[in-house]
């Protein structure tokens, strides 16, 4: 999963036709961690999505701007516009993602 390095990389990443999963995480953060090896097999299941990985730290102004409250969470996008987010304080499980993905497909084909 590529990591987004700059605000442009993500504008670019959010604008294409192909919906994108925007991760948002941080290197302390345990829930971030627990989740770590479970990605790759999210990824490789859900590859209608370009999924892009952002360091909360990093971009902390925009991180507070699109009211990211917790991480990791997740934020789907296409076509530049926001379709879906999946934003809490609670730790993640690979099957609540897997729900938020197939709500999000939905979304895209509905």
């Amino acid at each position: 999963m590529k990591q987004i390095k700059t605000k442009e990389e993500m504008e670019k990443v959010i604008s294409g036709s192909k919906p994108s999963v925007i991760v948002w995480s941080a290197a302390w953060c345990p829930d971030c961690l627990y989740l770590n090896d479970k990605l790759p097999a999210l990824v490789d299941g859900n590859p209608e999505f370009e999924f892009v990985k952002m360091d909360r730290d990093e971009f902390l102004d925009l991180a507070i701007e699109q009211e990211i409250l917790g991480i990791p969470s997740f934020v789907a996008y296409k076509d530049g516009k926001e379709i879906s987010r999946f934003v809490s304080t609670l730790r993640k499980t690979p099957e609540e993602i897997q729900a938020y993905l197939d709500q999000t497909k939905e979304k895209c084909n509905g």
